[in-house]
């Protein structure tokens, strides 16, 4: 693996295989695998207060739900960011 940092204005890349790919995207990559991997770790059932009902759910469903809602409003304040 080669690598090799650009300098400048620009986003910040890094050269893999002679294709340059953006930090972010590798760093996004790498987190994702990770949340996937602690998802898929924790299958346990869980009981959750929902203000009144009580809800026992597996552990996995609800945590890829709120990986779900997080990358949902990251997007929304990235989006919303953009438009600034």
């Amino acid at each position: 693996m080669t690598q090799s940092f650009t300098q400048g204005h620009g986003p910040s890349t890094v050269t893999v295989k002679g294709r340059a790919m953006r930090l972010r995207t590798i760093a996004f990559v790498v987190l994702a695998a990770l949340a996937i991997w602690f998802i898929a770790a924790n299958t346990g059932s869980v009981t959750i207060r929902l203000w009144i009902p009580n809800v026992t759910l597996p552990l996995w469903s609800v945590l890829t739900v709120i990986l779900i809602v997080g990358m949902l409003f990251g997007l929304y304040i990235a989006r919303r960011r953009a438009r600034r």
